[in-house]
């Protein structure tokens, strides 16, 4: 018995077969995203270099204050440019094609369980250790800045913590329900 739902029309299926096939490759419409944050990777690089360049080049004269912001300001970059890493190479993978690099030496760990979820919760994650980096900047300014601003990075860190938990929690109750 034919299903209910499925057309006997061989041109109608082949229209729908044509339509799936289009939707389908319509995923390498994001190709150009994930090139664009590969150059923006290499803006990072540059910024991170240029950065430690001028802290070694006034590193006689810096305080230890501003030793300990200049490294804050360098580790910053280089989350940055982890989270930038994450999301081309973990959204290409799961949204785009296949990278086909189970053999390469260098595979990270976390490329063979990455899905959109897992993607998700390790961006979270990097986004609060980046607020977390920024907080202790202003910790350590706090003299300098005015105190709207510090309350308004705190208010915001917790926001992206208490974000992280609700999107852990809910992959947790989809993971669970999957599960049954």
């Amino acid at each position: 018995m034919e299903h209910p739902s499925r057309s006997s029309n061989p041109r109608i299926e082949h229209r729908k077969s044509r339509l799936g096939n289009l939707i389908f490759l319509s995923r390498w419409l994001q190709l150009p995203i994930y090139l664009g944050l590969i150059v923006v990777q290499g803006v990072y690089a540059y910024k991170f270099l240029h950065a430690l360049w001028e802290m070694m080049s006034h590193l006689p004269s810096l305080t230890e204050t501003e030793i300990m912001l200049s490294v804050l300001g360098l580790i910053d970059v280089a989350m940055i440019a982890n989270l930038l890493l994450m999301v081309t190479v973990g959204g290409y993978e799961t949204f785009v094609s296949r990278l086909r690099i189970d053999e390469h030496p260098d595979q990270p760990e976390w490329l063979d369980h990455v899905n959109a979820s897992v993607l998700k919760v390790k961006l979270s994650m990097a986004i609060i250790s980046i607020s977390s980096i920024h907080l202790l900047q202003t910790f350590i300014n706090v003299g300098d800045l005015p105190e709207h601003t510090v309350k308004w990075q705190l208010l915001l860190h917790l926001a992206f913590l208490l974000s992280a938990m609700a999107i852990a929690y809910t992959d947790r109750l989809l993971t669970q329900a999957h599960r049954a």
